[in-house]
C-alpha cells in the first residue's frame, strides 16, 4: 500500500464506505467461470427475481452503473424535451447531477424551495398554471427524494397525497431511492409498501450508498413506461456488458434482509450520533434525524480544527452547518471519538 494514502475517519458520505463482506463473495462467486454477457445470465435472472419478491410481481428493474445515470434514464423513458419535472430545490437530481437531466434529456426541472427538503401538493399546485400553453414548458413529473437531501423521510401516507395529486393532474411521480433502505429502515415497512402501493411509478433504487461496491437499478411499476427502456439504457452508456457482478450484488443485497440489515445499523449511528451531539454546548441539529444522516450547526472555529481528523462536508458556509453521515460500517468507537474532538474544540 502506498505510503503516502492518509486515512480519515469518515462521515462526509455513506459513498466512500468499504463493501459488505456478502457483497464481495458474490462477487467472487460470479467470476467463477464465463457466462454470456449484457444480462443474460443465471445471476441476473435470480436478481431480477429478488426485484419482483421485493417490489411486486409487476415490478420491471433495468440495472445501471451510477444514480445519475438510474435518475436521468429512468426520466427519459417517460419524458418528452418540452416537458418539466417538478422536484425540490435541494434535490440530487437539481442540485447535484450537473445538468445530466437538462442535458440529455432536454427536460426543464422546476425547483421548489421546501422547509425541509419534503414536497406537498400544495407546493406544486401553483406550478401548473399555463397547462397547455405553447410558451410554457409542460409538467409531466413530480420527483420525490427518499429520503430527502436533509435526511428527512416521507411517510406512505405523504407518498400517497403525492401519488394523488400527480393521478389528478395527469402527472407520474419520480422517486429517487439512492438511499430508499433507510428510509424502509425508520418506518418499519418494506420497499413496495413505500413504492409500488404508494403510486411510485418510477423508481431509482440505489445499493451503492449501503453496502453495494457499484450497482443501481430503473424500476417500472407500469410495464408499459418501459417499453423503450432497453434502447434508452444502451444509448444512455449504462448497459453493463459484464453485468453479472452488478446483478450478482443485487440478488446478495435483497437476499435474507441485507439491505435491511445495513441500513438499520446506519440509521442507529446516526441516531446515536444526534444524541450525544446534542450534549454539547453551542451545537445543535437542525433537521430531524430519521435516516443516516445528521444536520449540525456548530462553532465555525471547530469546522476547520475537526476537519484535520474527521471528513465531512460543510452545507450552509454561513452558520455553519456540516452533513455527517453514517454508513453500514460505522462504529460507535468513531461517533465517541468525533464528539469527544468537538466538545473539546467548544470548550477551549
Amino acid at each position: 500500500m502506498s505510503a503516502d494514502i492518509e486515512f480519515k475517519k469518515g462521515f462526509a458520505s455513506d459513498n466512500n464506505s468499504g463493501v459488505h463482506p456478502r457483497i464481495l463473495e458474490a462477487i467472487e462467486k460470479a467470476n467463477r467461470g464465463h457466462f454470456v454477457a449484457y444480462g443474460a445470465d443465471p445471476f441476473t435472472e435470480a436478481a431480477l427475481g429478488r426485484f419482483r419478491e421485493a417490489f411486486g410481481c409487476s415490478a420491471e428493474a433495468y440495472f445501471v452503473f451510477t444514480g445519475t445515470g438510474a435518475n436521468v434514464l429512468g426520466l427519459k423513458a417517460v419524458c418528452s424535451s418540452h416537458e418539466s419535472v417538478l422536484c425540490s430545490a435541494v434535490s440530487h437530481l437539481n442540485s447535484d447531477e450537473c445538468g445530466a437531466p437538462e442535458h440529455f434529456v432536454g427536460v426543464k426541472l422546476i425547483p421548489v424551495r421546501t422547509e425541509d427538503g419534503k414536497l406537498f401538493p400544495e407546493l406544486l399546485e401553483p406550478l401548473l398554471r399555463g397547462r397547455g400553453d405553447g410558451h410554457h414548458s409542460q409538467p409531466r413529473a413530480v420527483s420525490v427524494t427518499q429520503p430527502t437531501e436533509l435526511g428527512t423521510v416521507y411517510g406512505i401516507d405523504e407518498l400517497s397525497a403525492l401519488s394523488a395529486f400527480a393521478r389528478r393532474n395527469g402527472l407520474l411521480l419520480h422517486m429517487d431511492g439512492a438511499r430508499l433502505a433507510n428510509a424502509a429502515a425508520h418506518l418499519g415497512c418494506g420497499l413496495k409498501e413505500l413504492t409500488a402501493d404508494a403510486g411510485v411509478d418510477v423508481l431509482s433504487f440505489g445499493g451503492t450508498k449501503n453496502g453495494m461496491m457499484i450497482g443501481e437499478a430503473v424500476v417500472f411499476f407500469d410495464p408499459g413506461l418501459a417499453r423503450s427502456f432497453k434502447y434508452i439504457r444502451k444509448q444512455g452508456m449504462q448497459l453493463a456488458s459484464k453485468m453479472r457482478f452488478i446483478s450478482a450484488q443485487f440478488e446478495a443485497y435483497l437476499r435474507d434482509g441485507l439491505w435491511l440489515e445495513n441500513a438499520r445499523h446506519a440509521n442507529a449511528m446516526a441516531s446515536l450520533l444526534a444524541e450525544e451531539l446534542g450534549k454539547i454546548p453551542g451545537c445543535a441539529v437542525t433537521q430531524k434525524v430519521q435516516a443516516n444522516g445528521v444536520f449540525l450547526s456548530m462553532p465555525r472555529r471547530c469546522v476547520e480544527e475537526l476537519r484535520k481528523r474527521f471528513f465531512f462536508y460543510v452545507i450552509d458556509e454561513e452558520k455553519p452547518v456540516v452533513r455527517l453521515m453514517t454508513s453500514f460500517d460505522t462504529g460507535e468507537d468513531e461517533i465517541r471519538e468525533l464528539c469527544e474532538a468537538l466538545g473539546n474544540c467548544v470548550g477551549r
